[in-house]
Formats: structure tokens, sequence, C-alpha cells
């Protein structure tokens, strides 16, 4: 029996026919949906007849749609099946009209695999091979890969189908990440997701549930299989994944159709559609989260629906700490799974929830206090949910090489986890590829290669990573924090206004211009002040009332602003401006400061403002909360400069070196 790596290669190989009108990038659209349909095919070929049979005698009845599915998935033994009379051996039979027969045996599954091939758009393919004379070639190949569960088990072909979408993905190494998320990548964060649930997952009959709200090609979902696979085997794990891009959902629902993991009609576990438009999972809660959600991508199209979401959401639920900028809707999804999360009521063996998250530096710390990101920061971090956050190295990803962070968030933290956040630095943790793809030029080590595997040994740079985080202690890698350490009040620092007044004929002539029924009012002002410039508008302001209480004139609002606006300007040697029982406050001078949660205000404020601006204080009414994570701070570590000895040494040589080399070219 073939081990899942050689039938990878070996279906690797057929890709080869397509070259010329597809480019390897393109080899997917071709490869995929036929893997899944000839395994379909292997897997139905022992019910059949029986399929057939049971079509014919109810063909014309009043069954029909979903309910003659379902006699005939029955019949099939399947959670699928096929009506057609054709098999891949079959269409063989007539070359010339092999993309007709293609179609119609398509059109003869049953509905949810007619949906899958519908969303890989596969009619296209179709056609394009038949016009390039290749549709024959690949067909003909793919009836001699046996893909019967006797020679290939469900694990096996999910195996494979895996090795398959992972290499494909590779190719594509431009668009990859928006639907693919590096091997290693995966395997961190599920180990990091399941770490210290041994007890938990060790229960009699014990089922979770996991979501990926952006499952791409559903690679974290198989990852999360395999793992209990081979930690968990009496364990079971009912996996569920939604995405809005059709071939990516139809290769994650291809895939779990053909493992049949789930109680809940195979595929069907994996949703096409958007997340926050369509929630094909509303009002269910899961036990496990895990998500790679695009870095950086606008939500101008579901602005509309998730407000509205915000606006009308309980206190209590995540929607309603606040919304992101709009150019960046990454912790949306983060609200979205914590929305979903298992509350923790051990009475009713409910034991809360956990989710792993990859997410730019961004949700660190973009916004200030009160905005979006820094208020879902906060409702997180307050309510003890945020457990832990791992720097990964960068140039990881296929199409960006910016650093990534994996977040973990739970509403069951471990006890000694309580009130704590663990930041750890695995930014230098990686080996270089043996060959860059797209951005990607990095990765973890994996640790030795196991049998029927196709990668070298490696150190295993994972398992030392999950070690750090799972010790908890302080060192180079890992610090600990208490949640307030992450936060801060942010200040409103303001400064007296200080005047300057002096009447000039440009001046008054220009007010007189705006407010002419007070030419009798400026004459009276201009004679008792005179022209001298004078420092303190408080004393000048005092003695213009008295003069227009003396004439009976009273000004309006409008008309004093306008005064002051025309004859005074800011001057730094003049007196403050009262206003009630303190100054009236300088816009132009308020000044902000961010003050540690764990810091006594006042105190702060007379140590660190006051000394430099003596006059200043605080309006308190203005006082918000923030919340970043500057991870850098935390782990900087100060190089000293190099002596100019040195450097001027290094100088030396090159120089030297330089005009040896221009002596050699002129000799």
């Amino acid at each position: 029996m073939a081990s899942h790596s050689d039938l990878a290669n070996l279906i690797w190989q057929i890709a080869d026919l397509l070259r010329g009108p597809y480019r390897p990038p393109q080899y997917e659209r071709v490869m995929l949906p036929l893997v899944v349909l000839r395994r379909f095919d292997c897997v139905l070929a022992d019910t059949k007849q029986k399929v057939l049979s049971e079509f014919e005698r109810r063909k014309g009845g009043r069954l029909d749609g979903d309910a003659l599915d379902s006699i005939l998935n029955k019949a099939s033994g399947h959670r699928f099946h096929n009506r057609s009379a054709l098999d891949f051996q079959k269409l063989k039979g007539d070359p010339d009209n092999l993309n007709k027969h293609l179609v119609s045996y398509i059109k003869g599954f049953s509905a949810n695999v007619q949906r899958i091939f519908e969303y890989f758009e596969f009619e296209n393919e179709i056609e394009r091979m038949q016009e390039a004379n290749i549709l024959y070639l690949v067909i003909k190949e793919f009836c001699d890969v046996d893909l019967h569960p006797r020679k290939v088990t469900n694990q096996d072909m999910g195996l494979v189908f895996e090795n398959l979408i992972r290499r494909f993905n590779e190719l594509a190494n431009e668009t990859a990440g928006d639907h693919f998320t590096p091997r290693e990548v995966i395997t961190l964060m599920i180990d990091l997701l399941f770490l210290d649930a041994d007890e938990l997952l060790s229960r009699p009959r014990v089922a979770m549930r996991m979501l990926d709200p952006a499952c791409g090609t559903g690679g974290m979902l198989a990852g999360a299989q395999k793992y209990m696979r081979e930690h968990h085997r009496e364990a079971k794990l009912y996996v569920y994944g939604q995405d809005y891009n059709k071939r990516a959902f139809a290769t994650a629902a291809s895939d779990m159709l053909m493992k049949e993991v789930d109680h809940n009609g195979g595929g069907e576990n994996v949703q096409f559609g958007d997340s926050f438009l369509d929630d094909k999972f509303e009002g269910q809660s899961f036990d496990y989260f895990i998500a790679n959600p695009p870095f950086g991508v606008d939500w101008k199209k579901q602005q509309t629906e998730i407000v509205r979401r915000h606006e009308k959401a309980a206190k209590e639920s995540a929607w309603s700490a606040g919304l992101p900028r709009v150019n960046d809707g990454s912790l949306l999804f983060l609200q979205h799974m914590i929305s979903k999360f298992e509350p923790v009521d051990h009475k009713a063996l409910k034991f809360g929830s956990r989710a792993a998250i990859v997410f730019s530096g961004s949700p660190l710390f973009t916004g200030g206090a009160g905005g979006g990101e820094s208020e879902i920061r906060r409702w997180i971090i307050e309510r003890d949910m945020l457990e832990a956050i791992v720097a990964l190295p960068e140039q990881m990803f296929y199409n960006t090489g910016i650093g990534t962070y994996i977040w973990i968030v739970t509403n069951r933290k471990a006890k000694r986890r309580e009130g704590k956040i663990q930041l750890v630095d695995a930014r230098e943790t990686w080996i270089p590829m043996r060959r860059s793809q797209g951005d990607k030029r990095r990765k973890i080590g994996e640790g030795p290669a196991l049998e029927g595997d196709d990668r070298a040994d490696e150190p295993d740079q994972i398992a030392a990573i999950v070690r750090l985080y799972g010790r908890f202690q302080v060192n180079e890698q890992s610090k600990l924090f208490d949640n307030e350490d992450f936060g801060y009040t942010r200040i409103t620092v303001e400064r007296p206004l200080k005047l300057r007044y002096q009447m000039s004929v440009e001046d008054k002539a220009r007010f007189l211009d705006a407010a002419p029924h007070l030419l009798d009012d400026i004459q009276a002002i201009d004679t008792a002040l005179g022209r001298e410039p004078h420092l303190d508008w408080n004393v000048v302001w005092a003695s213009i009332e008295k003069q227009l209480k003396k004439s009976g004139s009273r000004w309006k609002g409008p008309e004093e602003k306008l005064f002051r606006t025309v004859f005074t300007v800011k001057d730094a040697k003049g007196a403050a401006v009262k206003k009630g029982s303190g100054f009236e406050a300088d816009a132009e001078l308020r000044d902000f400061e961010n003050v540690p949660l764990k810091d006594d205000i006042d105190t702060y404020f007379k140590r660190e403002v006051l000394p430099h601006v003596p006059d200043a204080w605080m309006d308190r009414t203005k006082d918000k909360v923030g919340y970043e994570i500057n991870f850098n701070r935390y782990f900087y570590k100060f190089t000293p400069p190099r002596k100019l000895a040195e450097i001027d040494a290094d100088l030396k040589k090159a120089e030297d070196e330089i005009l040896r080399l221009l002596r050699e070219v002129t000799e």
C-alpha cells in the first residue's frame, strides 16, 4: 500500500500534463477538484449499482430534492451519492465528447457535492482542458490512481489532500496568504491551544467543537483533527468553518466530506459566506477557535451590519466593546469568536473556550485611549481573557514579510495565569527556508522528519516555544505581567490662555465693518484704554464692562467674542485669563499624558508635569482609559555603540582593500 506521500507525489506528477495551457500557480484549479472527484468515484464504486437501481425505482415518483438525496445516500452508504450511469472508466470510452460526459457525471451527484463543484467553478476548467486537448490525457491518468477506501483510508486520504493543498498554495504564494497558513504556524497554534487540556480531553466520551470563521482551505481545522488523532484518540473534535473565497471554501468542504469526520453532514460543516454579513453559525457556541484572518483588510462592505450589531450588543457581549478602524477589520474576527465563547459552568459541564488567532502588529497598539481598537483590548483584558501573545519571526508568511503575533484568548485561564498576561518572544526562533516561497524566507523548525513526511530533519523549535510558554516563567524570551500593566489613563493637561490687548486703527476699522452699530462703544473704549498694549485681559475686560454699564450698553455673546478676537493676540508674558474660579484653557497648549494604571495620577502629575509647566492643571472630566501592548518595549536590548577606534580600523581595512583592487585593474 502506497504511503500518503507517495500518492501525493503521483498526483503531483499528473499535474505536469497541464503545463502550457496552465501556469503552475493555476494547477490547483484542476487538480484539487479531480482528486475529490476520483476519491468519490472510488468510494461509491461498491454501491454504485444499488444506487442506480434505487434511482430507477424512485424516478418519476413524489420524492425529489433533499428527500430523494437522503434515500439514495442510504443506498450508497455515505453522506453523498452519484446517480449517473457513468464512472471514471466509462468516461474514457468517448474521448470526443468527454467534456459533456464529465459535466453530466458531476451533475449526477447529490446536492452537497454539486454545490462544492459549483464553487470550484470546474465546468470552466473542463472546457479549457478540452480546447487544449489535454482533458482525455488527464482523466486517463486519474483512472490509474486507485483511491478506493480499501487502499487509502479516510485518514490517509485527508493527509494526501492536505499535502496537495499545501503544495499548490505554496506555488500560488502571491495570493496564498489570503487563505493559507504555513504548516509550522498551524502546528504551533494548535499546540498552544490544547496546552494543559489533557485532563479535559481525557474525560470519557468527551466531544469538543471548534470553529474557524476564516477557514480558507481548512488547514487549521485539519491540523486540529490531526492533533486529536495523535494525542487524544478517544476524544471527538467536531470542526466547523466558514469562508467567502469560493475555491478555498470548496477545497475545505471537499476535505471534510472525504474524511467524513463529523456528525452533521460532512462538508456541510464548512459553510460559504461572509462571517459578518451571513453568519452560518449564528447563536452557536464552541469550545475552541482558531483563525488566521486577512491582515489589514477594510470592512466598508460590512460596515452597516457591524455598526448595527455593535449598537444593539449587550454590555457583556464582545461586540459592545468598540469597533476598529474601517481600514483594518482584524479585531472583528476576535470579537466574532469571543461572542461565541462557551460560558464556564462546571455543573452544566461547560468548561469555557480557548481561541488562537494570528494578527499583524497593528491590533497590539493601534488606536489611542477611547478609540475602537483600544476599547476592544480593554474589554478583553479587563475580563482577564488575554492569556498570552507569542511574537513570531518576520518573513514567515507567503504574501507578507511583516512581523506576526499569535494571541491566546480564553475565559478559562489556569489558576496560576489568572490576572496575568504572558509575552513570549520567538522572533529569533527560526531556520532559513531552503528555497524562498514568495515573502516566506523563514520557518520555525518542526523537529525530525517522520516516516513518510516530505520535510528534512529540523530542530524542534515548536516544542521549544511551547515549553517556554508552558513553564510560565520570566526569562529573556518570556515576560509575565499583571493585566493592569498594559493599561493607562490618558489625562488632559491644560495651560492658561494669556492675551495681550491693544487697539489699532486697522483693527478698529475691521471690528466696525462687522459691527457698525457699536461705534459709540468702541470710541469710548478707545478713549478710556488708549492705544498702548495691555498684558492683563482680566483688567481690560473689567474696565470695558464698567464703561459699557456707564453708557447703558449690553453686548451679546457673539459681540464680546468678536471684540476679543479682533483686539487681542496670545502673549506668553500676559496674565492668565480667568474663568470662574480657575483659568481659561489655551487649546493650542493642550497636551496629554498617558499615566500607567498602577500609578497615582496626582503624584504622577506633580512629578512629571509640574516641574516643566508650573501653571498647568488637569481636566479630569476628559480622562480616558486605554490599553496597548508595545512588544518591543518589554524585550528591548540595548546595544552599546562601537568604539570609534574600531570603526576607524574597519574603514582603513576597507580603503586598503579598494586600493588593492584598483591596482589589480590598472596593472
